[in-house]
C-alpha cells in the first residue's frame, strides 16, 4: 500500500467565526454535507440522492464529475436537482444503469475550490445460482462428505442457509456444520444422513433476495456388515483437518472483527479446542458454531500472534495454525482554518501530488511550509491519502488577511454559577494577526490576580472556586496592531441547589403503594426552571399511569408494586447552573416461592425423611415449613397437614400410618405470607400393621331408665393402619361383676339394654384390624341410665327478712331416692292474696332453680304486703320429683311509691298551690303525706315541712310564704313503716308589678296573639310563658279584652271526633282539671279566645292519657317563634307596662334525686336482709341548691300517659277532697 507523507504548513488556520457576527468577511468554501462510500440502487428506493453543499463567501458554485469527466446534472432533464446547493436526485427508474459510476463534487468560489469524497453509484443485479447438474454423492457410512455452495456474488449483506426442499433446516452439530464460505460439511455421515434434497439458499436482505441452489443429493451406504474378519463394521480414524487446508496469515485493521475457521473431519467425531500461543484468550474471545468459530470483535495490538486450533478424538488428534497481524488504519488530521499574514503554525499529516507549485512552499520532509505568505495564497488545499484499506480526502482552508480584533461573543451576556463553583466567561476574538486578550473586574473595580484566575487559550477567562466577592461586572479587551475592541460582562453567584430531605430505603409489600420523597431547595430565582428527576437503575422513569409510576413536586409514586419495581431510586434535581441526586434502595417483600426438589430418604416402614431445597424468600426470611400429605384412599387429593418445621431446615423425618399411599408438598411461610405449595413428592406406600391406638372420648349415657347408650370418637381413617377395621366393646357391672360381657362392633356406638337404674358399669374399647389389635384400652366408668326422682324435699322453712325478700331451708333428697344425677332444686312462688284489699289474686308462679346439692336460698321481689305459697322440688337429668306441701306466708307492709307527678301552680303574693296525684303502689294502708320545703334563691334557706294526715288529698295551698321568693317543694306519701321517696318542684310567690323579664313575656304573648294566624304554636313554647300569661291576665285581658277558653275533642279509632268546650276559665287560676278521659286515649287540647273562635287557638297540643298502672311525664319540643307585629303598638304596650315595674317571677319542675334519697334516708330506713322494718321521721338536713333543674318542662320515657302543666293529669286520680288545717311554725309539725 502507498506510504503516508505528512505535510505541515506553519500557519494558523481560520477560526470557526459566527456568520452574524461577520457576514462581510470573504470565506474560503468549505464542503458541509458530501456523500460518502458507495450508493447503492435498492429496489424499494424512490429516489437516489447525490449530496453535495457548502458554506463560503462569496457563495459557491458546484460542478460534478463522473469516472473522472465533468458531469454537469444540469443539462439532463432525468435528474432532479436543488436549487443554491449541488445536490441531484437520480429516480429508481429503468434507466438508472447509466447513471453507475464514481463521483466526485467540486465547490468553488473566488477564493479557491473545496473538493468532496469520492462517492460510487451501484446498479445492482440479481444473483443467481449457476445452472447446473449434479450427480448424486455417494459416501460409505463413516466417511467426511462436503457438499458445496459457491453462492453468486451480490450485494451485502447476504446469509446462507442449507434446507431441504420443503424448506426445513439441516439440523446442524458438533458432526455437521456450515462454514463460512456457505459449503455443508460433514465429519462423518450416518445412514440417516441421505437425501435427496439438500438446498443452499442465499439471502440478500439489502435488495430482498432469496436464490436457492439446484438441489444436491446424499446417499451414505451401509458399512459391512459384522463378521469375525472384520469385527468393527466402521473403521474409526484419527481427525484431520479440512479448513483451512493451508497455513494461514490473516492481516486485519484495529477495531475490525476477528474470524479464525477450524473444520476438522475423523471418527468419532472431533472436538475442537483454541489456543493462542504463548498467551491467553482475552476475554472479549467468543467460541461459535460448536467450537469450530472463533471471533473477537473490536481487534487491538494485544490480539495480534499465532492461534492454533486442535481437533482430538479416542484415536488422535490433528492442529492448524494461524498467525494474525493487527495493522493502524493510517488518518489524516483535519486541518483547521488559520489567518495569518506572513508566518504559519499549524501541522497535519497528508499526501501531496508530486505538481504541487514550489514558488513560496518550502518541502520539508513530510511537511509543506509557506515562506512569505500573501494574498494570493489564499486557497482550499486538498490532501488525499490512500492504502488497501481505504482513501481519506481532506480540505485545508488557508485564508491571508489583515483585521482589527472582533469579538464574536455577544455583549453584556449574564452569567451565574454557584458558590465553590468553576465558571468560564467567554472572549472569542477574530483577528488577524492574533490579537491579545485581557480581562478586568469593572464593577467593583479590581485586578484578576490570583491562582484562583486563568486566561484559556480561545480568550475566555476561567474562576475557580468561585466566592461571593466575584459577583459583579468584568470586561474583556482584545488588542492587536489592527485596533481594539472590549466586552462587558456580569457574574452573578447563587444559591446551590440541594436536596434537604433525600428519599429513604423501604421494604414495599408486592402490590402496594411505595412512596418516595425528595424535598429541594434551590435559589428563588431558579424555582421556576428547577427540574425533579427519576431513576431506576440508571433509567429514566416516565410519570404515567400505565407503566404504574406517578410524580407530584418531588414524590414519586410506585403504583401496584411488582418484583420488578425493586432496586435503587435516585432523585435528580437539576438547574441550569448545578444539580444534586439522593438514591434510596426499594426492597419489594412477598411470600415466598415454593419449595422444589423433594426427595425422600431413609424409606422404612413406618417413617420417612422428606428433603427439599428453599427458593427465594422475597427478602422476606422464612420463619417456618409446613408439610403436607395427600392419600388417593382414603380423601384423594386432599391435602392436610403433617408437621412444621423452623425456616431454617431443609429436610424433617415424618412419622406415617400404615397402610396409606402417602406424598407430600411443602409450603414456605414468612412474615408476608404462605406461598404455594410445591410440586408434590413422588408416592411412598407403607405396609399395612396393627391400630397404634384405642378410641378416645368414652361417653356413658342413659337417655332411657333400664338401658346404657355407650358412644366414642372413632380412629380416623388414616389411622386404620390396615383394612376391616373394628372394635371390641367390653363392659361389665361396677364391684359386681368379674368377668366382661365383649361385643364386636363396626360402628363408634351401641346400647346396652336391660340394665338396673343408675347403676355404675365399667367399659373399655379397644381396636382391632386383620393385622392385630390396638395396646391394652384403659377402663372407663359410667351409670347406666335414669329415672326421675322418687321423693321430694321435706322440713321446708321460710324466714320473711322483710317485706320484699325471705329465706327458704329444705333438708336435701336422698341419694337413693334422686335414681340419677343431682340437677339441683328449684322453689316455686305465688302470690294468692293483697292484704291491701283482701281480694284474691290469680298470679302467675314464679320460679327459682339452684344448680347442684343446695339446702336453703334467698327469694327475692315479693310485693309488700301480700300472701304468698311456696314449694321445693329436686330435679336429676330425667326430670323433676315431686313437689313439697305448700307454705303460706305473709310480707309485712313497706313504704310507698313515689307520687308520680307534683305540680306547683296558682302563684301569688304570698301563696302557692300545690297538686299531685297518689302513688301508684303504696305497699300499705297509705296514712297521709310529708311536704317540706325551703327557700333557693341564692343560698338555701331553712327547710320546713307539714305533715297532711289525709290520704285522699291530692293538692295543698301553702300559705304566708315570702312575697318574690323561689321556692323549693319535697312530696313524699308514708304508711305506717314510714314515708317512701321524695318528688321535688320548684315555683316561687310574685309581686305586684312585673319585672322586665314578665314584661318581655307579656309581649311575647301578645305577639302571638296578634300573630296566631300566620304562627304554628306549639305546646314547649306556649308552657315557657304559661304562668305569666295566666299571672298576668289582668294586662293581656285589658290589651285584648277577652275571656280564655278551653277546648278539645277526643280522637277515637274512626278518625271521628266532637269538639267539647269547657266553662270559661278562672283568669285568677294558673291550671284547670280536665275530669272523665279515658285511658290510653290521644286528644287534642286547644286553648283560645271565646269570641275569636275563627282564628287558631293561642295554644294546641296533642297529648295520650296513660293506660294502666304506668305512668309518665309530658314530652316537651321548644320551637323559637316568629315576632311580627306593629312596632307602634308594641311601644305603647312596653310604656305603659314600665310604670308599674317590680318583682320576681319564675316556674320550674325538676325531680331531685338527691333529696329523694336523703328523704327515703330520713323517713324509712330499711334492711333488706335479716333487720324488721322500722319508721322514723327526720327531717331534712341537707338539701343542695344546684339540685334543681335548669329546663321548665319533664319528659318521660314512657309515652303510654302525657300530662301538662294546667293540671289536666288529674283525670286519672279524681278522688275525693276535703280541706285539711294545718300550722306551719319552723320545724315543729301540727296534725289536725
Amino acid at each position: 500500500y502507498r506510504t503516508l507523507c505528512p505535510l505541515s504548513i506553519l500557519c494558523l488556520l481560520c477560526v470557526n467565526m459566527s456568520p452574524s457576527g461577520i457576514m462581510w468577511l470573504e470565506q474560503l468554501p468549505t464542503i458541509t454535507t458530501q456523500t460518502s462510500g458507495s450508493l447503492i440502487a435498492l429496489p424499494y428506493d424512490e429516489n437516489l440522492l447525490f449530496k453535495c453543499e457548502a458554506k463560503g463567501n462569496p457563495r459557491p458554485t458546484y460542478r460534478w464529475t463522473k469516472d473522472g469527466m465533468d458531469f454537469d446534472p444540469h443539462k439532463d432533464p432525468r435528474l432532479i436537482k436543488e436549487e443554491s446547493s449541488g445536490t441531484f436526485v437520480i429516480p429508481n427508474t429503468k434507466e438508472k444503469v447509466k447513471y453507475q459510476g464514481k463521483y466526485r463534487c467540486y465547490a468553488s468560489n473566488k477564493l479557491g475550490t473545496a473538493i468532496s469524497e469520492e462517492s460510487e453509484f451501484i446498479v445492482p443485479v440479481v444473483p443467481k445460482f449457476p445452472k447446473e447438474k449434479t450427480e448424486p454423492v455417494v459416501v460409505t457410512e463413516g466417511d467426511s462428505v462436503v457438499l458445496v455452495c459457491n453462492p453468486p456474488q451480490g450485494t451485502p449483506p447476504w446469509q446462507l442457509y442449507w434446507m431441504t426442499n420443503d424448506l426445513r433446516h439441516i439440523e446442524q452439530n458438533e458432526r455437521v456444520s456450515m462454514g463460512l464460505n456457505g459449503n455443508l460439511y460433514f465429519s462423518n455421515t450416518l445412514v440417516t444422513d441421505s437425501h435427496d434434497d439438500y438446498c443452499c439458499f442465499a439471502s440478500f436482505s439489502r435488495i430482498r433476495t432469496i436464490v436457492q441452489k439446484p438441489r444436491m443429493a446424499l446417499r451414505v451406504k451401509p458399512s459391512m456388515p459384522f463378521t469375525l474378519i472384520c469385527p468393527h463394521s466402521v473403521q474409526k480414524r484419527k481427525p484431520s483437518i479440512l479448513v483451512p487446508s493451508s497455513h494461514s496469515m490473516t492481516y486485519l485493521k484495529k477495531g475490525e472483527e476477528l474470524e479464525l475457521e477450524c473444520i476438522a473431519e475423523g471418527l468419532p467425531t472431533p472436538v475442537v479446542e483454541w489456543i493462542k500461543m504463548w498467551d491467553n484468550l482475552t476475554n472479549l474471545t467468543q467460541i461459535k458454531n460448536y467450537g469450530k468459530l472463533l471471533t473477537i470483535p473490536n481487534l487491538t495490538d494485544q490480539d495480534e500472534g499465532r492461534y492454533m486450533c486442535k481437533a482430538k478424538n479416542d484415536l488422535g488428534e490433528a492442529v492448524h495454525h494461524f498467525h494474525v497481524v493487527v495493522e493502524a488504519k493510517k488518518t489524516i488530521q483535519k486541518l483547521l482554518n488559520c489567518i495569518s499574514p506572513k508566518h504559519f503554525g499549524c501541522q497535519f499529516n497528508f499526501v501531496f501530488s508530486p505538481d504541487f507549485p514550489s514558488t513560496n512552499y518550502k518541502m520539508l520532509d513530510d511537511r509543506i511550509i509557506i515562506l512569505r505568505a500573501e494574498q494570493n495564497d489564499t486557497a482550499v488545499y486538498q490532501c488525499e491519502a490512500s492504502n488497501k484499506h481505504g482513501t481519506l480526502l481532506v480540505n485545508t482552508n488557508v485564508l491571508v488577511m489583515n483585521h482589527p480584533p472582533l469579538i464574536l461573543t455577544p455583549n453584556y451576556l449574564e452569567y451565574a454559577t454557584m458558590l465553590d463553583k468553576r465558571v468560564i466567561m467567554d472572549c472569542r476574538v477574530f483577528s488577524s494577526p492574533p490579537a491579545s486578550i485581557n480581562w478586568r473586574r469593572e464593577d467593583p473595580e479590581g485586578s484578576l490576580d490570583g491562582e484562583r484566575y486563568s486566561l484559556l487559550k480561545n480568550g475566555s477567562l476561567q474562576i475557580h472556586k468561585v466566592e461571593m466577592g466575584d459577583m459583579g461586572q468584568y470586561k474583556c479587551l482584545a488588542n492587536n496592531s489592527e485596533g481594539t475592541m472590549s466586552l462587558t460582562t456580569e457574574l452573578f453567584i447563587k444559591d446551590s441547589t440541594r436536596i434537604v430531605k433525600p428519599p429513604q430505603d423501604m421494604k414495599v409489600r408486592r402490590g402496594s403503594m411505595a412512596e418516595l420523597e425528595c424535598q429541594v431547595e434551590c435559589d428563588p430565582t431558579l424555582r421556576r426552571e428547577l427540574e425533579i428527576l427519576w431513576m431506576k437503575d440508571g433509567m429514566n422513569i416516565l410519570s404515567n399511569f400505565s407503566e404504574g409510576y406517578f410524580t407530584d413536586d418531588g414524590v414519586l409514586q410506585i403504583l401496584n408494586v411488582s418484583h420488578s419495581d425493586k432496586g435503587k431510586y435516585t432523585c435528580i434535581v437539576r438547574t441550569s447552573l448545578d444539580q444534586d441526586t439522593a438514591s434510596a434502595y426499594i426492597t419489594v417483600l412477598d411470600v415466598p416461592d415454593p419449595p422444589v426438589q423433594l426427595t425422600l430418604t431413609d424409606l422404612k416402614d413406618r417413617s420417612v425423611r422428606l428433603h427439599w431445597t428453599a427458593a427465594s424468600d422475597h427478602n422476606s426470611p422464612v420463619a417456618e415449613f409446613i408439610i403436607q400429605y395427600e392419600e388417593n384412599h382414603w380423601e384423594p387429593e386432599k391435602w392436610k397437614e403433617l408437621l412444621r418445621v423452623a425456616g431454617s431446615q431443609i429436610s424433617a423425618p415424618l412419622t406415617l400410618y400404615g397402610h396409606i399411599n402417602y406424598q407430600f408438598r411443602v409450603i414456605a411461610v414468612n412474615t408476608i405470607g404462605k406461598s404455594c405449595p410445591s410440586m408434590p413428592s413422588e408416592r411412598y406406600k407403607t405396609p399395612p400393621c396393627a391400630p397404634d391406638r384405642n378410641p378416645e372420648n368414652i361417653k356413658i349415657e342413659g337417655h332411657l331408665p333400664h338401658q346404657m347408650d355407650i358412644s366414642w370418637e372413632p380412629l380416623l381413617p388414616v389411622e386404620h393402619n390396615g383394612p376391616s377395621l373394628e372394635y371390641k366393646l367390653s363392659y361389665r357391672l361396677m364391684g359386681v361383676e368379674d368377668s366382661w360381657k365383649e361385643q364386636m362392633v363396626k360402628r363408634h356406638s351401641f346400647v346396652v339394654r336391660d340394665t338396673p337404674t343408675f347403676v355404675p358399669y365399667e367399659v373399655k374399647i379397644q381396636a382391632f384390624n386383620h393385622h392385630g389389635w390396638a395396646p391394652e384400652p384403659r377402663v372407663v366408668t359410667g351409670y347406666s341410665g335414669e329415672d326421675m326422682p322418687l321423693a321430694a324435699p321435706e322440713d321446708v322453712s321460710v324466714e320473711v327478712l322483710n317485706c320484699t325478700m325471705l329465706r327458704v331451708s329444705w333438708s336435701p333428697v336422698p341419694q337413693s331416692a334422686l335414681r340419677g344425677h343431682l340437677g339441683g332444686y328449684t322453689v316455686h312462688w305465688w302470690q294468692t292474696q293483697s292484704l291491701l284489699t283482701s281480694k284474691r289474686i290469680p298470679s302467675e308462679r314464679q320460679s327459682l332453680t339452684m344448680p347442684g346439692n343446695r339446702s336453703h336460698t334467698m327469694v327475692p321481689g315479693l310485693k309488700p304486703f301480700s300472701e304468698y305459697s311456696l314449694t321445693v322440688n329436686v330435679f336429676n337429668r330425667r326430670g323433676n320429683g315431686p313437689s313439697s306441701s305448700p307454705i303460706s306466708f305473709t310480707t309485712p307492709q313497706g313504704v310507698p311509691e313515689q307520687p308520680p307527678i307534683l305540680k306547683a301552680t296558682n302563684f301569688q303574693k304570698d301563696s302557692i298551690t300545690l297538686v299531685w296525684a297518689p302513688p301508684h303502689e303504696t305497699n300499705g294502708f297509705l296514712t297521709g303525706y310529708l311536704l317540706q320545703y325551703q327557700t333557693v334563691n341564692e343560698t338555701l334557706g331553712e327547710l320546713k315541712y307539714v305533715n297532711i294526715s289525709a290520704s285522699d288529698t291530692t293538692q295543698w295551698v301553702l300559705r304566708d310564704l315570702q312575697e318574690d321568693n323561689w321556692y323549693t317543694f319535697y312530696l313524699s306519701a308514708c304508711t305506717q313503716v314510714g314515708c317512701g321517696s321524695a318528688i321535688s318542684e320548684e315555683g316561687g310567690t310574685v309581686s305586684e308589678a312585673p319585672t322586665d323579664n314578665e314584661i318581655h313575656s307579656l309581649l311575647f304573648l301578645l305577639w302571638i296573639f296578634i300573630c296566631s294566624p300566620f304562627i304554628n304554636l306549639t305546646l314547649s313554647t306556649f308552657l315557657t310563658f304559661q304562668n305569666v300569661a295566666f299571672h298576668y291576665h289582668r294586662y293581656l285581658l285589658f290589651l285584648l279584652g277577652c275571656e280564655l277558653t278551653l277546648s278539645g275533642y277526643a280522637v277515637i279509632p274512626s278518625g271521628d271526633g266532637i269538639w267539647q268546650l269547657s266553662e270559661a276559665l278562672n283568669t285568677s287560676k294558673g291550671f284547670h282539671l280536665v275530669e272523665g278521659l279515658s285511658p290510653g286515649t290521644v286528644y287534642t287540647v286547644r286553648l283560645q279566645a271565646s269570641h275569636r273562635v275563627d282564628v287558631p287557638s293561642i295554644f294546641e297540643e296533642v297529648l295520650k292519657t296513660r293506660k294502666g298502672e304506668k305512668s309518665e311525664n309530658l314530652e316537651w319540643f321548644v320551637v323559637m317563634m316568629c315576632a311580627v307585629a306593629l312596632l307602634t303598638l308594641l311601644v305603647l304596650i312596653g310604656c305603659f307596662v314600665l310604670k308599674n315595674k317590680g318583682g320576681k317571677y319564675a316556674g320550674k319542675t325538676q325531680t331531685a334525686s338527691e333529696v329523694t334519697q336523703t328523704s327515703v334516708q330520713a323517713h324509712s330506713s330499711l334492711d333488706n336482709d335479716e333487720k324488721p322494718l322500722k319508721s322514723s321521721h327526720q327531717l331534712f338536713t341537707d338539701i343542695k341548691a344546684d339540685d334543681s333543674s335548669e329546663d321548665s318542662s319533664v319528659m318521660s320515657d314512657d309515652d303510654d300517659c302525657e300530662f301538662n302543666e294546667d293540671g289536666s293529669f288529674i283525670g286519672e286520680y279524681s278522688g275525693y277532697k276535703r280541706r285539711v288545717s294545718t300550722e306551719v311554725n319552723g320545724h315543729t309539725p301540727v296534725t289536725s
